[in-house]
């Protein structure tokens, strides 16, 4: 059984930059895809970006495609996300997540996720 613990988040002015780490232990986590979903107040958790195992492909929601980037380091058996150019409406809890089956831009594909990380960007 895989544990995820994300890090980093924290409170950034407009404009400012972030970036999160996920520390996956338990199993190496070289032949997942991994994703971030975030989660605003009251709002669904969304799909943010996904990187494949073998391929290292990427993808992006249109909402953060530019500003984001997605990268994992398979030796550390970390994934990260950095986030440039941030938005008042990047506010969220922001969680990392292993895919299990089906399509990578939904929530219930993913069956272990970390406890989150706080990102608060002020305007």
């Amino acid at each position: 059984q895989v544990q995820l613990v994300e890090s980093g988040g924290g409170l950034v002015q407009a404009g400012g930059s972030v970036r999160l780490s996920c520390t996956a232990s338990g199993r190496t986590f070289s032949n997942d895809h991994m994703a971030w979903f975030r989660q605003a107040p009251g709002m669904e958790r969304e799909f943010v970006a996904v990187m494949s195992s073998f391929t290292s492909n990427t993808d992006y929601a249109d909402s953060v495609k530019g500003r984001f980037t997605i990268s994992r380091d398979n030796a550390k058996n970390t994934l990260y996300l950095q986030m440039n150019s941030l938005k008042p409406e990047d506010t969220a809890v922001y969680y990392c997540a292993r895919h299990r089956s089906g399509a990578l831009f939904l929530h219930n594909s993913y069956d272990a996720w970390g406890q989150g990380t706080q990102v608060t960007v002020s305007s």
